[in-house]
């Protein structure tokens, strides 16, 4: 954990968010500021900056069965949805956390807002 780190808090409770869905090693919740009518957030309770970081390729996998997982809980798996993860301040990446943004419940188009 990192201790100025905004999702390492909202992993440690100390901070808010509507969850969406919780294991032992990942926490989703809907984004305050969403792209899309659903804008959730995945993240991994491991403190990783971001994608150059990971050192397990397993974190990935999991994320990724995790993100099934929420599409059928939510009820989008059948309509499409689109998962983003941005890597550094260039991509713009806000918080140096690794997340993965999934957005749905609407038509998204081809471009990325």
């Amino acid at each position: 954990m990192n201790e100025n780190c905004i999702f390492c808090k909202i992993i440690k409770g100390e901070i808010p968010s509507k969850k969406v869905y919780e294991d032992e090693e990942f926490l989703a919740f809907h984004d305050i500021n969403p792209a899309a009518t659903i804008h959730i957030l995945v993240i991994p309770k491991v403190h990783i900056p971001n994608l150059q970081e990971v050192t397990d390729e397993t974190v990935i996998s999991k994320a990724y069965c995790v993100i099934q997982k929420i599409a059928v809980q939510e009820n989008f798996a059948k309509t499409g949805y689109r998962v983003i993860v941005n890597c550094g301040k260039d991509a713009g990446q806000e918080v140096m956390h690794l997340h993965f943004h999934i957005l749905a419940g609407e038509e998204l188009g081809p471009k990325i807002r």
